[in-house]
């Protein structure tokens, strides 16, 4: 859906594009922040179904569920009200910002569904059911691509695709640019969260937790069990993703071509980056599910060979990227400046894909064992301190340091991207190691509790 987006405002003009990439580099993030919060589900649903309490997961999800409305209607407030002055305060050219707050607007009408939807995955995902997530989200593509096309380009669009048989009506749909993507990704949102909603109710998949019914009401203790665990998950995802937003911001003032072409590369790498990623969520599950079950030599052997595909899908990602970059950047934008810009960028980060693979699919085993703040911690220094840090000095010619620009900033996301993975990996070793007394120990505590 993020590459539609881009696709399809970079071929209404440059602007569009700069809009929408940088409206999208500050609610992706809230959103990441909100949705990865809610992640600390998975592993709570995933271990008493490991250790055979399913009885204990409803009143869990019902809380997610709250915390979920609560996140929900508090980013979309914040992503209405408050983008105009961040635009303001990073310097974006007025015309960019002016589109990028009714993006934003227009968006922030979708985040309370989003926020229930990945509630109720989490919850999907912890029994071991991945695959309603996969085909509701293609129901969410499904509503994203035709509604962006009919909002973006209004009737001139219409007229063009379809000859001059478009009735008077639908001729006479105003072309609204980035304000219409924004809409239709908040039809989107809605559509998977009421698909999602649909599905846990009506499917046997679910029978052992009957969430749909007696609903409970909210619960300290279960709520701050939740944030315990989901909140550095989330903090450690803002922290990682908000080192591409900042890069975002700083590098606006370079113009609309060198902000076009950094959101066409980072969208490519962010599709790739979607095989690792999603490996990452299984090895939570069943890190987790296996550590529930108090058997750790099984965990350290998922969590490892987790790690080694991740390494293997990084080298087909490098391959996709060198045999492929040219024809994909074409799709993004027909200006042939932003189209030489991105393609130098897509080729420079073919550098960071195995250190990213390795860091994502790391975390992932690490948050199966519960251990999502050191995790947040790792995350907070390798990209914060080192990444951004490397970055700005490359980026703007800091001390004494030649001015590199946008491939500064990007070698900046190498730098952070790689330190992570080391930082992770030692992390797993010492995880690895916990004694099998240990985990059986815990799972006695964490039933007590």
């Amino acid at each position: 859906m993020s590459a539609a987006d881009v696709i399809m405002s970079g071929r209404a003009s440059a602007t569009d594009l700069a809009a929408v990439s940088v409206g999208a580099s500050l609610w992706v993030p809230v959103m990441l922040l909100m949705t990865g919060t809610l992640m600390g589900l998975t592993p709570l649903v995933a271990h008493q179904m490991g250790a055979g309490r399913p009885q204990h997961v409803r009143a869990k999800v019902h809380q997610a569920l709250w915390v979920a409305l609560l996140f929900g209607c508090l980013a979309a407030l914040t992503l209405g009200l408050g983008s105009g002055l961040v635009f303001r305060w990073m310097q974006v050219p007025q015309e960019v910002a002016t589109l990028a707050t009714d993006y934003l607007g227009a968006v922030a009408l979708g985040i309370p569904a989003v926020a229930l939807y990945q509630a109720l995955r989490a919850f999907s995902d912890g029994m071991h059911h991945t695959r309603p997530a996969l085909w509701i989200s293609l129901i969410g593509l499904a509503v994203n691509v035709p509604s962006n096309f009919l909002l973006i380009y209004g009737g001139p669009g219409l007229v063009e695709l379809l000859g001059e048989g478009v009735p008077t009506p639908l001729r006479q749909l105003p072309a609204l640019g980035a304000l219409g993507c924004g809409f239709a990704t908040a039809l989107s949102m809605w559509s998977m969260c009421l698909g999602m909603a649909w599905y846990t109710r009506r499917s046997r998949a679910y029978a052992p937790v009957v969430i749909w019914s007696s609903p409970t009401a909210p619960r300290l203790r279960e709520i701050g069990e939740l944030l315990y665990i989901g909140l550095p998950i989330g903090l450690a995802i803002f922290f990682e993703v908000t080192l591409f937003t900042v890069i975002t911001l700083l590098v606006a003032y370079l113009g609309e071509i060198t902000v076009a072409a950094h959101q066409i590369a980072l969208n490519v790498t962010s599709i790739l980056f979607m095989l690792p990623l999603s490996l990452s969520m299984a090895l939570t599950v069943r890190v987790s599910n296996r550590v529930g079950a108090g058997d750790l030599t099984q965990a350290r052997f998922v969590a490892w060979n987790g790690v080694t595909v991740g390494l293997l899908l990084a080298l087909f990602n490098c391959a996709v990227l060198w045999l492929l970059a040219r024809p994909i950047v074409t799709l993004y934008s027909a200006d042939s400046a932003v189209q030489s810009l991105a393609l130098s960028l897509i080729l420079l980060a073919m550098l960071f894909q195995v250190s990213d693979s390795l860091q994502v699919n790391l975390a992932g085993a690490l948050r199966g064992y519960k251990d999502t703040r050191v995790v947040m911690g790792i995350t907070l220094i390798a990209y914060w301190v080192i990444g951004l840090g490397v970055g700005h000095a490359l980026g703007r010619g800091m001390a004494g340091i030649p001015e590199l620009g946008i491939y500064g900033y990007w070698i900046g996301l190498n730098a952070g991207l790689t330190a992570a993975a080391l930082m992770l990996g030692w992390r797993l070793l010492i995880k690895g190691r916990t004694s099998p007394q240990a985990a059986h120990g815990g799972g006695k505590s964490a039933a007590r509790a």
